[in-house]
């Protein structure tokens, strides 16, 4: 393994953090930027992969302080997303560290695109739904066991990979809540951060790991949680759903170039 070294690569990881975090607290895609730099700055897959996951810790911790507003208005759902995410972490490290990286590489992009058709069309099946129950349910704010039961597939895919997974998980919470977009962003948040956590203690215990790049990820994405979650708790709904969709759909390409 070759590790982080020269100048150069230490300032490309520190900005990749950075912007990761911001991500993380944003549109869900951080993966998407940290991982392909710490692939070019000579990282194999899986040693990158598992100190990505480590080091974007801490920018689930400062995004989640950024949205602590939106956390507290539905309690349950966050307690629910924490645990759900944390289980569904654990076999997706074991998963990452069982099976070769290229086992889900056919699958995923499609996957994404997937949950990008269904944060765009959100709206109309909330108001479909709606429409044929007559009117007779009231608003959706504690998690089903279907919404459950995706959450901790979402969870899953996070702990083995996490590319898009933020986008995932606003698409099962979009479609499974009737909460303001901004919460669902928050819950996102949390969910993420859920996963990385658990994930990257098993990571920590059985996995190489370059410190180095873990070090500098880490102090980029500290920063960039906070700020992402100060800009996506602003964000109005419509210009969410079009940025996480956006963020999904370039996701989708560039994993299957």
């Amino acid at each position: 393994m070759t590790p982080v070294a020269s100048l150069p690569e230490m300032l490309a990881v520190l900005g990749a953090g950075l912007a990761a975090g911001v991500l993380t607290s944003t549109v869900g895609v951080a993966s998407l930027v940290s991982f392909p730099i710490l692939l070019a700055v000579g990282l194999p897959p899986v040693v990158a992969n598992a100190s990505n996951t480590v080091g974007l810790v801490p920018a689930g911790v400062s995004g989640s302080i950024g949205y602590r507003a939106e956390l507290r208005e539905h309690p349950r759902v966050a307690w629910t997303v924490v645990v759900t995410c944390a289980v569904g972490a654990v076999g997706g490290a074991a998963l990452l560290l069982a099976l070769p990286s290229s086992v889900f590489e056919a699958v995923v992009p499609w996957l994404i695109l997937v949950t990008c058709l269904l944060v765009g069309v959100q709206p109309w099946v909330a108001r479909w739904l709606r429409s044929r129950a007559g009117g007779q349910i009231g608003p959706r704010t504690r998690m089903g066991p279907v919404t459950t039961f995706f959450a901790l597939l979402t969870g899953v895919y996070g702990g083995y990979f996490g590319a898009g997974s933020g986008v995932m998980m606003v698409a099962v919470l979009g479609l499974g809540l009737d909460i303001d977009l901004r919460v669902v962003n928050a819950l996102k948040t949390l969910a993420i951060f859920a996963g990385n956590v658990v994930a990257g203690l098993v990571f920590v215990t059985v996995a190489d790991l370059d410190w180095r790049a873990i070090a500098l990820l880490a102090a980029g994405s500290v920063v960039g949680g906070y700020v992402g979650a100060r800009v996506g708790r602003r964000l109005p709904p419509t210009l969410f759903r079009v940025l996480v969709v956006v963020a999904g759909v370039v996701a989708a390409a560039l994993l299957l170039r």
